[in-house]
């Protein structure tokens, strides 16, 4: 019986119970249907450290592009190194806020787990963003120092340039032969050091210790706070067995699994970085995506599982340079940040050319991110469903602006409420902002969505004015505020509209000044110089007499969606 039970573990073949519980509206939330998982009262570095032992001489991370790589032993001392260095030398203090602006390399998690293990903080800062997106992150979350590149250093030294206190820049060379920017400092150098100590430094579970930025439902980008216990609680529900996809390292019987999806964002953070590291996996890096080079990383590692997100799967089924033989080891995808159609999931069995687990997920980065999987005992079961709560993980369906927050019955279209350990604290210094992301305890995600009598949950709208590209939140208010400064411009309003390859794009609506006279074209090159890619206005400006709002001013953004599906405009 031990024999079987190996096997079936080593090849993610999950046993569990059918789906035999009914969900009626007698009940007064939805809750997994999976048992508890136990959460171990750890601060992330000794949870991700704790098995490092086990594989020291593995490959934890290689760059897909250089072939330069770690291992596990190197990951877990220059980590130790770093993160003293930052309080010996640099003279950083409990708590301190750290920015990393990096892309995907193999050094991102040595500064991530070097910071957490000084008791620092972190917040993640995209790398492509403008350096009016940097100097307003660093402002908000208090940052007093940058991790980024060679290229990102002119960005990060222009967001700097006009606060009040100078800020140091760390640089991690791409090659050896770069030289380090005048006055900045070279993260190897601080490595090289080896400091080492005696002391437990790190932050306490119940510390905050992670700041991602979100939109949330509305309004400007928000550090979210995250604690040791939220991460680590999202981390081990992830890795419950009934929705796990990836296998832990025995030996060099070693997952490999490409790294695609950006560190910065919470998905790429936590549940891979930080969970493929806990569990001895290979990860396989890429600093940008490109159709040649995630090719060239699928045909020379062949990976075992891939965390996706629906534009890459698309891609995939469509691409011709993709062949078979690239996932002869492939057992397992996991797709998150916007909906895989089943046409799409279909698809991408036939382009593999076999069977396997196609699972599906839902969360936020107020959630850490993880709040609903698909079982792998279920998944082809339920067409279009996201799957079922995570262990430890309770949810309500309400009606909209219900205040009492009833649970709704199966089938019927409400909010998505969320309780479990991995749900924020709260956002950073945004009281007002934090209290009305609650109610009664309950975080609003702001989406719409039902469930089924066997507990599947279905994403069915977004009451929240979030745009999302390609799985980026792109918040209307932000780039409403950038129109506003356009000379001419009296009213600006920001909707997100459909788009088959990135989930939506930006378009905007503008109301001009009497008298004056606003060149579109310049309009959308004015923008499209403030914001990152995927926050420029591809979905179009249009130029109207008036925007629908509430009594109290509050834009209509629905309304404005409704005469862009009804007439084009």
């Amino acid at each position: 019986m031990q024999i079987l039970a190996k096997f079936f573990r080593r090849n993610s073949i999950v046993l569990t119970r059918p789906f035999r519980r009914k969900f009626s509206s007698a009940q007064e939330y939805l809750k997994s249907t999976f048992p508890d998982v136990q959460i171990p009262k750890l601060n992330i570095v000794e949870y991700v450290f704790q098995n490092f032992e086990r594989w020291p001489n593995n490959v934890a991370v290689e760059c897909g592009l250089s072939g330069k790589k770690y291992t596990y032993d190197e990951v877990r001392l220059n980590s130790i190194y770093f993160g003293n260095a930052l309080r010996k030398l640099l003279k950083l203090e409990k708590g301190d806020v750290v920015a990393i602006h990096l892309p995907n390399i193999p050094e991102y998690p040595i500064c991530a787990l070097g910071i957490l293990s000084s008791g620092l903080r972190i917040t993640t800062i995209n790398p492509a963003y403008t350096s009016a997106e940097i100097r307003r992150q660093i402002l908000d979350s208090n940052a007093k120092l940058i991790i980024t590149l060679n290229d990102g250093y002119r960005n990060c030294k222009d967001a700097t340039l006009s606060l009040k206190t100078t800020i140091p820049i760390v640089i991690v060379k791409d090659k050896n032969e770069d030289s380090i920017p005048n006055k900045c400092i070279n993260f190897q150098e601080l490595i090289d050091y080896k400091f080492k100590t005696e002391e437990n430094i790190a932050l306490d579970y119940d510390d905050v210790v992670h700041l991602p930025y979100s939109s949330g439902t509305t309004g400007m980008p928000k550090g979210v706070m995250l604690t040791n216990k939220n991460i680590v609680a999202n981390i081990e529900q992830f890795h419950a067995p009934q929705i796990r996809f990836i296998n832990e390292c025995s030996g060099s019987d070693q997952d490999v699994v490409p790294c695609v999806l950006p560190m910065f964002h919470i998905f790429g953070f936590s549940l891979c970085m930080l969970a493929l590291l806990q569990k001895g996996c290979k990860m396989v890096t890429l600093p940008k995506f490109t159709p040649n080079n995630f090719l060239n990383v699928l045909s020379n590692h062949k990976p075992h599982a891939m965390e996706l997100v629906p534009p890459i799967v698309v891609f995939l089924n469509t691409h011709e340079g993709v062949k078979k033989d690239y996932f002869e080891n492939l057992r397992t995808i996991l797709c998150g940040a916007a909906p895989l159609g089943a046409l799409d999931e279909e698809k991408f069995r036939k382009t593999v050319g076999k069977s396997l687990n196609v699972l599906q997920g839902y969360g936020l980065t107020e959630t850490s991110p993880s709040v609903i999987s698909m079982p792998v005992s279920q998944q082809g079961k339920y067409p279009g469903s996201i799957g079922h709560p995570l262990p430890n993980t309770a949810l309500k369906i309400i009606k909209i602006d219900d205040q009492e927050g009833t649970h709704l019955g199966p089938n019927k279209v409400g909010e998505l409420l969320i309780k479990g350990p991995q749900v924020m604290q709260g956002y950073f210094n945004k009281d007002e902002e934090t209290k009305n992301a609650f109610l009664n305890g309950w975080f609003r995600s702001g989406d719409l969505a039902r469930y089924n009598e066997d507990g599947m949950l279905y994403i069915e709208d977004r009451i929240k004015e979030l745009i999302k590209v390609k799985g980026f939140q792109v918040p209307p208010a932000e780039l409403e505020e950038i129109i506003r400064d356009f000379p001419g411009v009296a009213e600006a309003a920001v909707i997100g509209v459909p788009n088959k390859y990135t989930g939506e794009l930006p378009r905007a609506y503008v109301v001009t000044k009497p008298g004056h006279n606003v060149n579109i074209a310049t309009l959308e090159e004015f923008v499209n110089s403030k914001v990152t890619s995927y926050k420029k206005l591809a979905g179009g400006i249009a130029l109207v007499n008036s925007i629908p709002k509430t009594a109290s001013g509050k834009i209509l953004r629905r309304e404005l969606k409704l005469l862009f599906e009804k007439d084009g405009i």
